[in-house]
């Protein structure tokens, strides 16, 4: 399963060089404007330059972002990477055969670039010339090899070409079915985030186009750009799929979801479906139907396939430069062929959907985020800095984390232990997926926030001496602190945290620290952290009353050192349910002057011990204890 983790890594790698895309379409757009109107006759040339030199060298800039994104020193590598198409370049021009370079080359030597470094990055050699070890020797590596590479593919390039030209007419010969082919296995691809792979194959390999100039461009994406009256095949079945299809899901979504929840629903739904609809990106909703009804998702890969046929039947032919969205779809309609007819069928493809995904859902009883206690999205906006230490810790802290990318809409993670990941916990906290894919190699998916997630993670680890962590004390539900029914707690007079509806008689630590009180009648204990914080934790409302020794148990005394998930007292729930004001639970920290920001988990179920529900971010004095635990 190492080889899966391998691909996941090539296939972000593959997708960064891709993000510069967009500036190249804009360009071209933009060029045809009737500048000469407005005083600038030169400015539209200029734009056309500019877009087209962004085409011609897309292999370096492969070279340079799959170099960057296979190694942990994107700098290094990708400056290797780049020397290394400068020599390839040089030699097969030298040569005086027509050779091109192409972004399939590009992509092999960035490769090479990036597993060259992890390799030899700390290499050591003789003192005497210890100059070139360590880093220093990549760039050297790449230098030699390319020099070889190069002179081989003086013999091989001819053929090579010869082949993906053929591979073309191959794929063309298969006619619709080829293209269906495709559809289907570029949705299938996305669940395991490879979809980038086989784009690159079709995008920027298959079928070839000569520029007036003589110069050879492969793929049908940069073809399309380049004038190519047959390229698009590949790319315009692709726009009902996302302007209509996932828009029309995510609607049927919000109008099977329960009433109570449907405002938030229709809130995370809609701008899941605009995102869709104006930039292509799919995940979001995808990932709201895969886990729970995945033959719904095999049926939608074949009609994104069929849909892909019936648009190549029909002889439209349209691109993008970075995805099948309303954007992509305006900017580049000049270059298309009968592109306006993608908007009836994309209607219908709306209706089909609509009605499909509707009757599915409620015939099958699907839960859709909104059918159950609440929904796998959310809106992440103003939530991210407080999530992300939660979410480092559902996938088992910093120390778990051997590496963490991500691409548009996921984190990549490499964990040392990937049992220690939390699937409930990172859905609660907002993921549409956790894909697993074996050696270590864990996908969460996220959305468009997945960059902004990471870095704020990244963050949190760097800070992680200032901040404390919480895990759930109980086997139950979260609630707020103001839904406690006392308004001592809830009035936040003895301080600030959450508290919890146990299902469960026993009380846990949450966080790791020493015992410095324990009520004569175990109904509350106060721990103090490592950090200074003091907790209280104080099970029921009204229960120091019961002092007849039947409904409380401690299992530690004052002065013991816990850890997270040790027992601390364990309780009879349904006596304490006949007798209490209420369950509920509070988890405060008495001297919350020592805080200065506060995180919370989703207002869920949660695990005893395991669930993170809370992280707080001390000030930078934490000797203080005013206002601590009394009796």
């Amino acid at each position: 399963m190492k080889f899966m983790g391998n691909l996941q890594q090539l296939g972000r790698a593959v997708m960064l060089p891709m993000i510069i895309l967009p500036a190249a379409a804009i360009c071209l757009s933009l060029s045809t404007l009737p500048w000469e109107s407005v005083g600038l006759p030169s400015l539209g040339e200029y734009l056309s330059v500019a877009g087209y030199s962004l085409f011609a060298f897309l292999p370096y800039l492969f070279a340079a972002g799959v170099a960057w994104g296979t190694s942990s020193n994107g700098g290094a590598s990708a400056l290797s990477a780049l020397a290394g198409m400068f020599i390839y370049t040089g030699i097969v021009k030298y040569s005086h055969y027509d050779i091109e370079p192409t972004v399939l080359i590009g992509a092999l030597i960035g490769m090479l670039s990036g597993y060259s470094y992890e390799r030899f990055k700390s290499i050591r050699l003789p003192e005497y010339i210890q100059f070139f070890g360590g880093p220093r020797f990549v760039p050297l590596f790449v230098s030699f090899v390319s020099v070889l590479f190069s002179v081989a593919m003086i013999g091989i390039a001819p053929l090579l070409g010869k082949g993906l030209l053929l591979l073309g007419d191959v794929v063309s010969s298969a006619g619709g079915f080829g293209v269906f082919l495709y559809g289907f296995l570029h949705r299938i691809l996305v669940v395991f985030g490879l979809h980038h792979l086989l784009n690159h194959v079709f995008w920027f390999q298959v079928g070839g186009f000569r520029l007036p100039s003589g110069e050879m461009v492969n793929g049908d994406l940069p073809r399309f750009f380049a004038g190519d009256p047959t390229a698009g095949a590949f790319m315009a079945g692709l726009y009902p799929t996302m302007m209509f299809a996932l828009p029309a899901i995510a609607i049927a979504i919000i109008q099977e979801a329960r009433e109570d929840l449907k405002p938030k629903i229709r809130k995370t739904f809609l701008t899941a479906a605009l995102a869709s609809f104006l930039t292509g990106v799919s995940e979001p909703v995808e990932f709201a139907f895969l886990f729970v009804a995945p033959y719904l998702f095999v049926i939608h890969a074949l009609l994104s396939g069929v849909i892909m046929w019936l648009v190549y039947e029909l002889g439209i032919l349209h691109g993008f430069s970075f995805s099948a969205g309303a954007i992509d779809y305006i900017l580049n309609m000049h270059l298309a062929t009968k592109g306006w007819l993608l908007l009836p069928i994309g209607v219908i493809v709306f209706i089909l959907y609509y009605g499909l995904f509707r009757w599915a859902i409620r015939r099958f009883r699907i839960p859709t985020p909104g059918r159950e206690e609440g929904s796998a999205l959310d809106d992440w906006a103003e939530d991210i800095p407080s999530r992300a230490p939660l979410i480092l810790q559902a996938i088992g802290g910093k120390a778990n984390l051997d590496t963490m990318e991500a691409c548009i809409t996921r984190l990549r993670l490499k964990l040392k232990n990937d049992r220690l990941l939390d699937n409930t916990a990172l859905r609660d906290l907002g993921a549409a997926g956790v894909i697993r894919l074996g050696g270590g190699n864990v996908q969460i998916v996220f959305g468009t926030f997945s960059e902004l997630i990471r870095e704020e993670i990244v963050k949190t680890m760097q800070r992680d001496s200032a901040q404390v962590l919480f895990s759930s004390p109980v086997q139950g539900r979260m609630i707020p602190l103001e839904e406690v029914p006392d308004p001592i707690f809830s009035g936040k007079l003895v301080g600030d945290g959450v508290a919890f509806l146990p299902d469960r008689g026993e009380l846990v630590a949450p966080v790791r620290g020493k015992v410095i009180i324990l009520y004569p009648t175990m109904h509350a204990i106060g721990l103090r952290t490592e950090e200074g914080l003091e907790v209280l934790l104080h099970i029921g409302i009204d229960t120091s009353s019961l002092k007849d020794g039947s409904y409380f148990q401690a299992a530690v005394k004052e002065g013991d050192d816990v850890s997270p998930g040790q027992l601390l007292i364990s309780f009879d729930l349904q006596k304490l349910r006949a007798k209490s004001k209420s369950l509920a639970t509070p988890m405060v920290i008495t001297n919350s002057q020592l805080v200065r920001s506060w995180g919370f988990g989703a207002f869920k179920s949660v695990k005893k011990g395991q669930s993170p529900v809370m992280s707080v971010m001390l000030k930078e004095r934490k000797d203080s204890h005013v206002g601590g635990i009394r009796p």
